[in-house]
């Protein structure tokens, strides 16, 4: 049996010094140790220095994010070090794979730019001696079972990211006739601003923890606060049932994102206050870990957004993230640095209608109906959302999933940690 030696970095200034830590531990496998996986966070040339019998190994690096495109707040002399360790990180491999075409293609031509940094000495030609060892293959997603946490207007949804799949016999048991006006939703999506309708509201199926019990209240409260025409019957939010009246409960956004600036909260609260200003009803969730320096923007928007918000913070079950993807309409990113984006995916894969900046990775991942170019475009969409979230949640996603599922690309990750075995090991 062949062992791999899996080196992910931790900081990028020691990580050599830490994984050489373990391959000391480890030192009587190497021998019959033939692939070196390791992430781009390493410094994969120093580590190579400190041990030069790992340098027989295949190495391969594998890039979550590059750091020439990073947006710093500002530059400083460790920033330029980390770029320039993964370019000599991408020397010393035999293979460099990317998660995206954007990551690959954003580092690649961005080298020669970089190195210019350099006052004299300036290496050339370093851009044509790294790209043939590279090659994209995404990030494989391992999509859950969500099927229990699902309302009822979103099982047409999961039936096709089942079949997406290729669990047909899924997709087949959970089979639900779709609403008349399944066909026409997407038309009423183009003229949402001259529509107008009744209301109605979902109760979420299955609520397995007193956070979502408490979401769920709030949701109701909403609906018996709500005005309603008269002689018209308030929807009952017990009512599982799907039906004509689905607009009296407010859009529920959802931004599942890290704290920090290089995903621009305050773009993506500052269009939500200006729904606030609009007077227009919605829910937000807003979720994504938190780090040592979290801009003031967050406790600053959620005072502001008062009774709007449903969720806050990090969710340290699995079970409850999903289950808040599940009950959201609309995920937002606002992000300027983003090479893949599992979250937005996750939450596509739980029925949320995705809105993100025409840039960075996103017109490779989504069709172009879900791409915004200016957060004024942003703006407006959401404002016709609100107006009518009934036809958002009759929409069935366009895109394909299933290239970034773990079920389509665990082949390809076997061939690449894949290797014949080398007389000289």
């Amino acid at each position: 049996m062949r062992r791999r030696l899996g080196c992910a970095g931790g900081q990028q200034g020691t990580s050599a010094l830490a994984r050489l830590d373990v391959c000391k531990k480890r030192h009587k496998y190497i021998w019959i140790m033939r692939i070196l996986f390791a992430s781009s966070v390493l410094n994969l040339t120093e580590l190579i220095a400190l041990r030069p019998d790992l340098g027989k190994l295949k190495k391969i690096l594998y890039f979550h994010e590059n750091q020439l495109v990073y947006p710093v707040k500002k530059c400083q002399e460790r920033d330029f070090q980390y770029g320039y360790n993964q370019i000599l990180s991408c020397l010393v491999a035999d293979v460099v794979v990317f998660n995206s075409v954007f990551n690959m293609q954003s580092f690649l031509t961005s080298i020669g730019r970089f190195m210019k940094l350099i006052p004299d000495h300036r290496p050339k030609d370093l851009e044509s001696i790294i790209r043939p060892k590279c090659q994209v293959i995404y990030f494989p997603i391992r999509f859950p079972d969500v099927s229990r946490f699902m309302p009822k207007h979103k099982m047409a949804h999961l039936q096709k990211m089942l079949s997406l799949r290729g669990d047909s016999s899924a997709a087949s048991s959970m089979a639900l006739p779709l609403p008349p006006e399944q066909g026409s939703s997407e038309n009423m999506l183009d003229n949402v601003e001259s529509q107008s309708g009744p209301c109605d509201a979902a109760q979420p199926e299955n609520l397995g923890s007193s956070l979502m019990k408490e979401s769920y209240l709030k949701m109701r409260d909403s609906l018996d606060n709500s005005s309603s025409h008269p002689g018209e019957k308030k929807q009952n939010p017990n009512d599982i049932s799907s039906g004509a009246d689905d607009q009296q409960r407010p859009l529920h956004i959802v931004w599942p994102h890290r704290w920090e600036h290089d995903k621009d909260p305050e773009s993506f609260f500052k269009v939500l206050m200006h729904l606030k200003d609009l007077g227009l009803d919605f829910h937000v969730s807003v979720l994504g870990e938190t780090f040592t320096d979290v801009p003031d923007i967050f406790s600053e928007s959620k005072k502001a957004l008062g009774s709007s918000v449903l969720h806050w913070g990090y969710l340290t079950s699995k079970d409850d993230y999903f289950h808040v993807l599940c009950l959201a309409d609309v995920v937002i990113s606002t992000a300027k640095h983003e090479f893949f984006g599992v979250a937005m995916l996750e939450a596509v894969y739980c029925g949320c209608y995705p809105l993100c900046p025409k840039d960075l990775v996103y017109p490779e991942i989504f069709p172009a109906e879900y791409l915004y170019s200016t957060p004024e475009q942003l703006s407006k969409r959401l404002q016709n959302f609100c107006k009518r979230p009934d036809i958002i949640r009759k929409h069935l996603y366009k895109g394909d999933m299933n290239p970034f599922s773990w079920a389509a690309l665990h082949g390809k990750f076997r061939s690449l940690l894949t290797t014949e075995p080398r007389e000289d090991l």
